[in-house]
């Protein structure tokens, strides 16, 4: 359980990884504007806020990652805390903005969470 618990963490750490590239460096191209289902004239006016989103979700990964490679107590801890972290912000992004998030971002880090408390 405890290396499903790293694992999936793992994930969740490179999907907000993930994000900073899309939100920060791919927002206004077309790999972007598809991911989110913006237009052109949309990202480039949303693109600032977008950016600051994205290292939003940076720090998030790097918390993760730090919580992957710290000792005890303190791994387990960072985990959890960020974990929560990505939680919330998954719940309030499905809903006010696409249900989607509750997938792609809440559900993966909430099984994580679940998996980290149980090990």
């Amino acid at each position: 359980m405890h290396s499903a618990a790293l694992a999936l963490t793992a994930l969740v750490a490179a999907l907000h990884l993930g994000f900073l590239i899309l939100e920060m460096f791919l927002w206004r191209t077309p790999r972007g504007r598809a991911v989110f289902g913006t237009t052109a004239e949309f990202a480039e006016q949303s693109a600032p806020l977008a950016a600051n989103q994205g290292l939003y979700n940076g720090f998030l990964s790097a918390g993760l990652a730090w919580g992957l490679v710290a000792q005890e107590p303190t791994g387990p801890q960072a985990r959890i805390f960020f974990l929560c972290c990505v939680v919330a912000a998954g719940l309030y992004g499905a809903l006010t903005v696409s249900r989607r998030i509750l997938y792609v971002q809440a559900l993966p880090a909430a099984a994580a969470l679940a998996l980290t408390l149980a090990a």
